[in-house]
């Protein structure tokens, strides 16, 4: 009998769903709480309703709309908040399946918060229960205090907040990375090497991974989770490091 192997989903991504926070920021705007990735790029894929994207990188401050069948993705370094308009949804895939939840994603906090690894995570913790809700939407609206500034000083030509903003994050996180490199190495990593390795059996006319193959099907594991950009519907996949997508 051959191994139950677990199955990750193609190249160890994480996944998700996500409907878009209507509670309104400061701003007015009703959406989820501004932030970035160091190390994975994200894809943000519309299945209903409407909104846009605002992001702010090197190369200036940008805004996509978003509409059912659109797909946008982004590289780490980019900040990102989703805005929605009419019941956005999206499903997220995230690269390196773990690094968001092992502190890849960081909110825009003001910097004296991310200049303070206690205060930040304080600031960004969720508690269990009834609580919950009421400090997501304070982070985000903590996050959203952080951002504006950065999209302002964009605006003005000036790209120095938003370069500190990245010094501030690798130094928050910098104690963490060589976790990250293990998750890496177990999960996106193994994937390409994986695949390399049946790339060589085929060469050489070898297919008992084929006669090997496995299937396998998941539905959500927890329902309208509090995520960074919405309430989340999660995912256990066998063979991945965590449970979900971190948005």
């Amino acid at each position: 009998m051959t191994e139950d192997r677990p199955i990750p989903l193609p190249g160890a991504i994480g996944i998700s769903h996500v409907d878009c926070y209507d509670w309104p920021a400061s701003d007015g705007l009703g959406g989820g709480s501004p932030h970035m990735h160091l190390a994975c790029t994200e894809a943000y894929v519309v299945i209903e309703g409407s909104g846009v994207v605002q992001t702010l990188s090197s190369a200036g401050y940008r805004e996509d709309e978003l509409t059912a069948g659109a797909i946008m993705w982004f590289e780490p370094g980019t900040v990102h908040r989703m805005v929605g308009h009419e019941r956005l949804r999206v499903t997220v895939l995230m690269q390196n399946s773990g690094l968001p939840e092992a502190g890849d994603a960081v909110f825009t906090f003001p910097p004296e918060i991310m200049a303070d690894r206690d205060a930040y995570a304080a600031a960004a913790a969720l508690p269990d229960g009834a609580k919950a809700e009421q400090a997501a939407r304070r982070r985000r609206d903590l996050a959203v205090s952080g951002y504006l500034p950065l999209r302002d000083a964009l605006h003005a030509g000036d790209p120095e907040p938003l370069r500190e903003f990245h010094r501030a994050a690798a130094a928050l996180v910098s104690p963490r990375v060589e976790r990250w490199k293990t998750l890496w190495r177990g999960g996106a990593l193994a994937a390409a090497e994986r695949t390399g390795a049946r790339l060589e059996a085929l060469a050489a006319g070898d297919t008992d991974e084929l006669a090997n193959s496995r299937v396998r099907l998941a539905h959500p594991s927890r329902h309208g989770g509090y995520g960074m950009c919405g309430r989340r519907d999660e995912y256990e996949i066998p063979g991945t490091t965590v449970a979900y997508g971190g948005e």
